[in-house]
């Protein structure tokens, strides 16, 4: 035991203007934590990407194929675990802590595979019955089928937790906690400038189209205050942004690029409902199985090998998809609302299914305290009524 006196807790230093620029109340500022995470992925990514190609797991010839594309997944998966873990770290927060946590994770994930299959196949009905996606011979049989369905099937689950993971996990989680409307109007305006000055890219007017789609509804919220509006200033952001990474891959056209953002944004939209990425996670990989795979159409205009069926884009482009597969069809906008749909039901019946509960608990309640009145009461009054 010591006898010297207890010293008195030292005060709390107040931080030095500069380091006010980095550090803020929560931490590392949302900003210096963005462009240090997607540092760190992308550093990750070249020396992985050598590694693999010095192993001769990648190659130039790597095509569009279910083996080289679960070799190539896997660079970016793992460069986002070892960014996401360093973050983690100097952020004092668990990896699981950007969006991954949440109740019913299991059950959101199968829910949103249910909900990408069956949106998805509803657009392919849709076009089939216009007359504008013909279906050929099926180019499978035996056990490929199931071999190429389990390798795809990785393969997209891969690319489903790398976008989901940078997008609607780390990207909205840390721009939730240190976005407001000026910075999130900011980054749209240098995202519409990026691919103004980029014209060889494909698709550009789907981000502008989903950048003024986002203004008048994120402009209201900073108005208003609404309660955490920084949470959708950060879906505009991440949404846009997740539109423009698109607008690099061949044969995209506008409509595209539009349906990309918009269902990053019914993906921001299930976090919000559900507490986690689960459902956006499986929703993303059965969306692409099911269009690559399945039905064997173009992926955001990307013709894969080794698919199930046959199918052809044939008549208007504008309705057919051309190039770009169903997700440059302006009837996907059906489809993404359908996705919202399963979204805000599932929500709906939860919170239905939680009311019901909870009325009944509270009639069980109501039951037991007439037939038994509580200890400490005389002749079924409360002692502290008197």
């Amino acid at each position: 035991m010591s006898f010297l006196p207890a010293l008195p807790p030292a005060p709390e230093r107040e931080p030095y203007e500069f380091e006010r620029v980095f550090i803020g109340p929560q931490g590392l500022r949302a900003g210096w934590s963005v462009l240090l995470a997607y540092t760190l992925f992308y550093l990750f990514r070249v020396i992985i990407a050598d590694i693999f190609w010095t192993a001769h797991l990648v190659s130039e010839q790597s095509g569009f194929d279910a083996t080289s594309a679960l070799a190539l997944e896997s660079i970016p998966f793992l460069a986002m675990i070892g960014a996401g873990t360093i973050m983690a770290t100097i952020e004092q927060r668990r990896l699981v802590d950007y969006h991954l946590t949440g109740p019913r994770r299991i059950r959101h994930f199968f829910s949103g595979l249910a909900a990408g299959f069956i949106a998805l196949s509803v657009l392919i009905a849709g076009l089939r019955l216009g007359g504008w996606l013909h279906f050929g011979p099926v180019t499978l049989s035996g056990l490929p089928i199931l071999r190429f369905a389990a390798l795809w099937g990785c393969a997209f689950l891969l690319i489903g937790f790398v976008e989901e993971g940078l997008f609607r996990c780390y990207l909205l989680f840390t721009l939730t906690r240190g976005i407001n409307f000026w910075w999130a109007l900011a980054a749209e305006a240098a995202f519409c400038f990026y691919v103004a000055l980029h014209p060889q890219n494909h698709g550009a007017w789907g981000v502008y189209a989903i950048a003024l789609l986002g203004l008048f509804p994120c402009l209201v919220f900073h108005q208003r205050s609404a309660a955490r509006s920084a949470f959708w200033q950060a879906a505009w952001v991440t949404s846009t942004f997740f539109g423009m990474i698109h607008t690099f891959n061949g044969g995209e056209n506008w409509i595209g690029i539009l349906a990309a953002a918009s269902i990053g944004f019914v993906f921001c939209v299930s976090v919000w409902l559900t507490g986690s990425a689960w459902w956006a996670i499986g929703c993303h990989a059965a969306w692409d199985w099911t269009e690559t795979y399945f039905y064997g159409t173009a992926d955001s205009g990307l013709p894969a090998r080794g698919h199930l069926l046959n199918t052809t884009p044939t008549g208007n482009q504008l309705l057919s998809g051309g190039a770009d597969g169903p997700e440059g069809s302006v009837l996907v906008l059906g489809a993404i609302l359908l996705l919202l749909f399963f979204v805000l039901a599932a929500n709906l019946r939860r919170r239905l299914t939680m009311r019901a509960a909870n009325a009944f608990a509270s009639d069980e309640e109501l039951h037991a305290s007439v037939a038994q009145p509580d200890a400490g009461s005389m002749g079924g009054k409360r002692a502290d009524q008197f």
